[in-house]
């Protein structure tokens, strides 16, 4: 389907670039661009790799083939903002998508919890490696975890969302206006074999920062909502950035969320309204793309925490045989094909993938989303957003490039991590 830009204020090199994609574009898609700082530009240097646009639509364009009502990205860099959109945030309205809608951040929420927790290691109030019990005395059966383990996934604490969410909708259904206490939760994972001895082996689990907002509010004596917006949100001030458990709604301009049922050719579930009460501390912040760019370049500038606990948070260990991803602290890190290392966070929520990443040096960074979920091709394709971002146009592949088959061996994207149990 052809694409016409529904509004355009950008410079010259974008209008260059969208006028080479002419009607390849997705669907109610828009750009944007506007000036950053000049020492920011200055900074970042000139050989700098300016942002496939083509490449970041095509991968909105393919979010939306394998499902998504409506995807959007925005990139921060050295030449300013650009921003594109496609689809509807709203099928039952129509409405387009807008790159200054709120939605639900999922598993990114793991990353300002972490930031949370690791500035009261700032503070002398917790030690990284010290047993969980030490702070919350009787919770876990295994004082050899430590609260590093539960930010680098490697505590083997159950999570609890493989069988919550088993059947998808009805599992979904079951707890969406459901308000869990974390002691709860936590139960729901201990209940489990523990998949891994203490330290051993990354294995990814939601219970982890269940207790990592346990200890906020142990050492903080606040909600867990309080330490955020004192500690990250009013500080950088983002305004669109909000923790409202356990109120369902997601308030002013949002982009409505839509879960694939299990089943093949059933329709989509709209799961925007929830309390997420089943993640928390886990997954329940919402957020918008602008946001989500400046919370993440902030932390990779040092803003949030001192250059030791930061070099702790981006100290990582692989999460698979591929060597180009990585988890650290509440952090991943994927090696780009072109050299370029990122930082940040994917999220999974019901009805929506997250991905919002910066460079290390903070002055590149990126966000997208795409309305679905519990359909693992569309997150695999709006992950083609890092890619086209960050390394800029890939060169026409030589012919020696061409495998048995005439493809390019290199054609085919990783499957997406998962935050969530998947069914498709």
């Amino acid at each position: 389907m052809p694409l016409t830009p529904r509004r355009l204020t950008t410079g010259a090199t974008l209008i260059a670039a969208l006028a080479a994609l002419g009607a390849g574009l997705a669907p109610t898609a828009t750009a944007s661009a506007a000036p950053l700082p000049s020492a920011a530009t200055a900074a970042e240097g000139t050989e700098t790799p300016s942002p496939d646009v083509a490449g970041i639509t095509a991968a909105l364009r393919a979010a939306m083939a394998d499902g998504a009502p409506g995807a959007m990205a925005r990139f921060s860099g050295p030449d300013g903002v650009e921003s594109l959109t496609a689809g509807v945030r709203d099928r039952a309205t129509g409405a387009p998508m807008d790159i200054h809608a709120r939605f639900r951040i999922g598993s990114v929420s793991k990353t300002f919890s972490t930031v949370v927790l690791l500035q009261l290691v700032d503070e002398g109030r917790l030690v990284l490696d010290a047993p969980v019990n030490r702070y919350l005395p009787g919770l876990l059966p295994d004082d050899r975890i430590t609260v590093r383990h539960l930010l680098t996934h490697r505590s083997g604490l159950a999570d609890y969302t493989n069988a919550m969410f088993a059947d998808t909708v009805p599992g979904f259904e079951a707890v969406r206006n459901r308000v869990f206490t974390y002691q709860e939760l936590v139960d729901l994972s201990l209940a489990e074999p523990r998949t891994t001895e203490p330290g051993v082996s990354y294995r990814y689990s939601n219970a982890n920062f269940v207790v990592v907002g346990m200890l906020i509010e142990k050492l903080t004596g606040k909600p867990v909502d309080r330490a955020y917006e004192q500690r990250v949100f009013k500080p950088l001030k983002l305004r669109d950035t909000s923790y409202v458990h356990p109120d369902t709604r997601i308030k002013g301009l949002r982009v409505r969320g839509y879960l694939h049922p299990d089943a093949a050719g059933e329709p989509l579930v709209d799961s925007t309204e929830q309390t997420v009460s089943w993640a928390q501390s886990a997954g329940a912040v919402i957020s918008s793309p602008a946001d989500l760019n400046t919370f993440t370049s902030a932390l990779m500038r040092g803003r949030l925490l001192s250059p030791a606990m930061l070099e702790e948070m981006t100290t990582v260990t692989p999460t698979d045989t591929t060597n180009t991803r990585f988890y650290g602290l509440g952090l991943r890190r994927y090696d780009l094909s072109c050299g370029t290392r990122v930082y940040g966070h994917t999220g999974t929520v019901q009805g929506f993938y997250t991905y919002a990443f910066s460079t290390r040096d903070g002055r590149r960074s990126l966000s997208a989303v795409a309305n679905t979920s519990n359909h693992g091709a569309a997150n695999t394709a709006l992950g083609g957003t890092l890619e086209a971002a960050f390394c800029g146009p890939k060169p026409a592949p030589a012919a020696s490039a061409r495998t048995a088959s005439g493809a390019f061996a290199d054609s085919a994207p990783l499957p997406a991590e998962r935050d969530l149990p998947e069914r498709h």
